[in-house]
């Protein structure tokens, strides 16, 4: 250390915050980035709507997948966007950056809501689309870990779960504002206005919730961990090469990825995501019922990541996100199998009574997964099955001798399939449907789920229990993100791994397990994902990862106190 800096940090004393000062610390950082998840997941709410208005020019199931795709690339950047604004934010400090990241965000999703679709300006309409997620993916990169890390140094010992736990209710908050706010529009326009344009208000909303969250965020001042090492000169030079090219602190980033943040994306990700997918997409509940549903149960639990978090600082935070992890895995199959029951007792009692199967040469099938609508599935073994996901049908797969023709059977009814590329396919694509709408109307497949039979309690307690599910993960994780690395470095480091476990692991859960639904026809296979993903951070987490929540975030050392694996 420099004489200069000895002696600047020896005259160097942060102001100690009052309570009211504290307070607004988080409500500042929490309110700020609750409008950023907002911004985030309009999209994802708005997934089938988007997919009509800006990939018009694809058919309509794969319109969908296009669209989750969309959804997905957002989150494929989050680890570029972490490490970019990371760095920034060991160098310059953590409330610019995130004041930088929530414009980005703010004017992105804005920009959304003013995009004209593909019928007026072609291809340039999903290009862009594309491009403003990216932004809003780098630009999320960017913010959770400056506003958790911010908190987090704000708060006193002993405390920094209770603290940074109302970061951790920023995510389902936002959630639950885009819920909201798209219900409200909705309930206000009805289905078709709302179909037809006014979606795009809940996106231009964004840009009042921006000039709020920009005008709070001016008032807060650096955090005084931060202002004392920059003080004392002990800030880093090369963020990135200490965070990720110098094995003691990389082994610690792969266990909080591997260990920790995977298993806690896949598990939020289902609780909140997925659920809702399912819920529209497979039980075909209509979309207001399902977001209403949803929307009771995140009210209902999002008080649990606070009483998770304080939890967190007397037991430890390791406990609660592998109990979170555990329980998970355990039960995902009985409760959606159980959201059957209650939402869709029609679909159940039909795949009961006469199951559908699909017999077909395996070599005639393909993975009916086309990112960029321009495949043609024409073999009769993809017509049949695209048939039975576009009506939301659950079947079996059953191999049959090489060269033999596709067959669906409904029960003891055959509906052989055709070829979509033959001479006469117009003709036979239309018997084929007749025969086959006719047969699954005769087992009394729903077309859609019935409201005065669904339980709406029991899916609403249902939800909630996945919800709860999320608090356990999730709770604590911000706070032992914050406490596995040393201040000077301690905005990248955290950053990387949370993004990739959420961007990743966790973002793309939904057009993965997906895909496994199409190709397996079973709907409830693409649980397999978060279930493998969960098991496999529970082992990491359970051996390698030790408790941190006494570790003193001060320190500049990468085992802090002997609390960090070595």
């Amino acid at each position: 250390m420099s004489t200069m800096a000895a002696a600047a940090g020896a005259s160097y004393s942060p102001r100690i915050l009052t309570a009211k000062e504290t307070r607004l610390v988080i409500f500042a950082s929490s309110l700020g980035t609750v409008f950023e998840w907002y911004d985030f997941y309009l999209y994802g709410s708005l997934a089938a709507i988007i997919g009509k208005q800006f990939f018009s020019a694809t058919s309509p199931s794969i319109q969908f997948i296009f669209a989750l795709l969309a959804f997905s690339a957002g989150f494929a950047v989050r680890p570029f966007g972490a490490v970019f604004f990371g760095r920034i934010g060991d160098l310059v400090g953590r409330k610019y950056t995130f004041l930088v990241t929530i414009l980005i965000m703010g004017l992105s999703t804005f920009i959304v809501g003013i995009l004209p679709g593909y019928a007026k300006i072609g291809l340039a309409a999903p290009v862009i689309l594309i491009s403003l997620r990216l932004l809003q993916g780098l630009a999320l990169g960017g913010e959770y870990g400056g506003a958790a890390t911010y908190v987090a140094e704000h708060a006193p010992a002993g405390k920094r779960g209770a603290y940074t736990s109302w970061i951790q209710t920023t995510a389902t908050l936002g959630l639950f504002l885009s819920l909201l706010v798209i219900l409200g529009c909705r309930t206000v326009l009805g289905t078709e206005k709302f179909e037809a344009w006014g979606w795009r208000i809940p996106f231009m909303v964004s840009l009042l919730l921006l000039a709020v969250s920009v005008w709070i965020r001016l008032r807060l001042n650096e955090s005084p961990i931060f202002q004392q090492m920059k003080a004392e000169g002990k800030s880093s030079k090369a963020p990135l090469t200490e965070s990720f090219a110098r094995w003691p602190n990389l082994k610690i980033v792969l266990l909080a990825l591997f260990g920790l943040t995977a298993g806690q994306a896949v598990v939020w990700y289902t609780g909140q995501f997925y659920t809702l997918f399912f819920l529209t997409q497979t039980l075909k509940v209509d979309a207001q019922t399902a977001n209403l549903l949803l929307a009771g149960a995140l009210l209902l639990g999002t008080p649990f990541f606070l009483v998770f978090g304080s939890l967190s600082d007397r037991i430890g935070r390791k406990p609660i996100i592998m109990a979170g992890l555990a329980l998970s895995a355990l039960t995902y199959f009985p409760i959606f199998r159980a959201l059957t029951h209650y939402a869709n007792p029609a679909l159940e009692a039909a795949e009961t009574s006469a199951p559908v199967v699909v017999a077909a040469d395996k070599a005639s099938c393909s993975v009916q997964f086309d990112p960029v609508g321009k495949s043609k599935f024409t073999s009769p073994c993809d017509v049949a099955k695209a048939a039975l996901v576009k009506r939301g049908v659950p079947y079996n797969n059953e191999d049959a001798p090489a060269g033999s023709g596709t067959q669906i059977r409904v029960g003891a009814t055959v509906i052989p399939s055709y070829d979509a590329a033959g001479p006469d396919a117009k003709a036979q694509g239309a018997a084929f449907d007749k025969a086959l709408a006719g047969s699954l109307d005769a087992a009394r497949y729903p077309k859609a789920a019935d409201k005065a039979a669904m339980n709406k309690p029991m899916v609403l307690f249902l939800l909630w229990i996945l919800v709860i599910y999320v608090t356990l993960v999730y709770a604590p994780i911000a706070a032992m993100l914050v406490e596995m690395f040393p201040t000077r470095i301690r905005y990248t480091s955290m950053s990387l791994p949370y993004h990739i476990g959420n961007g990743w692991f966790g973002g793309f859960l939904p057009p993965i397990a997906f895909a496994i639904v199409a190709a397996k026809g079973n709907i409830y296979s693409g649980l397999w994902y978060p279930v493998i993903v969960s098991i496999i951070t529970l082992v990491i987490g359970l051996l390698f990862v030790k408790e941190t929540n006494n570790v003193n975030i001060e320190s500049d050392t990468l085992a802090q106190e002997g609390a960090l694996p070595v």
